[in-house]
């Protein structure tokens, strides 16, 4: 078993190396929703939501180099959880902007002139499986833009001023999650023509199809949840804790 996995990661290494893919790790927004404290320094199982998403990234042959952007008064914060945790593919920690997609564009324009790839990703989802990121990475090497997805599965109504108009067909409908992986050049024009236009995209994908590119669709995981409440918080540790324990069997 230890043979297999030693050749199954020699082979990665190699076939990645094709693709140069770049994170870049979105990690300045303001956790409103969580009160004072910053979400992504909460500790899950004892270590910061963050360093679980970093970690994720630093073990994936996928990724090449890491770009973590953050808030200002942030940054020295980021620099030591890199080092406490050997994130030595971090290669940059920059500041972000006032909205996400100025800090995303900041992140894109900070990954190494060599990257064919950049994948982006949510700092707040710590529970991502180097699986989840190889199947993106993979997509956007064929399809030049990739993200990961779940069906979904709750009822959806249409409502207006509290009243239900319709039930929407949850066939043809998707969550989006990240990360959402993109040939570099093409993220990049895609990105500074939506802050360009004063487009108010809701994510990474939005921007590329608004140059009129598909974005292949891989399959996420239910795990891959994005922290935005303290709930989350107990959700993810039992995640995180399950994974741990199967990993020691």
């Amino acid at each position: 078993m230890a043979f297999a996995a030693d050749l199954r990661d020699l082979f990665n290494k190699k076939y990645y190396q094709n693709f140069e893919c770049s994170a870049v790790i979105a990690a300045a927004g303001t956790s409103q929703r969580m009160g004072s404290e910053d979400k992504l320094f909460m500790e899950l199982l004892g270590v910061p939501v963050l360093a679980h998403t970093l970690i994720a990234y630093q073990n994936c042959a996928a990724i090449n180099e890491i770009v973590i952007v953050t808030r200002e008064e942030s940054i020295a914060r980021v620099n030591e959880i890199c080092v406490k945790f050997s994130i030595s593919k971090a290669a940059k920690v920059t500041a972000g902007g006032s909205k996400r997609l100025d800090s995303v564009i900041n992140g894109v324009f900070a990954v190494s002139s060599g990257a064919k790839l950049i994948a982006i990703h949510d700092g707040a989802r710590p529970c991502i499986e180097c699986s989840d990121i190889e199947a993106a990475v993979k997509a956007a090497g064929k399809f030049n833009a990739a993200a990961p997805a779940v069906k979904v599965i709750p009822t959806i109504k249409r409502v207006i001023n509290g009243v239900i108009i319709e039930t929407v067909n949850r066939e043809d409908l998707v969550e989006i999650q990240t990360p959402q992986v993109f040939d570099a050049d093409l993220i990049k024009a895609s990105l500074t023509k939506a802050r360009k236009e004063s487009v108010n995209v809701t994510d990474d994908c939005s921007a590329v199809e608004l140059l009129g590119f598909p974005v292949r669709i891989t399959n996420g995981s239910v795990s891959n949840i994005k922290i935005t409440s303290m709930d989350d918080i107990v959700i993810a540790e039992a995640i995180l804790r399950k994974r741990h324990s199967e990993c020691k069997m």
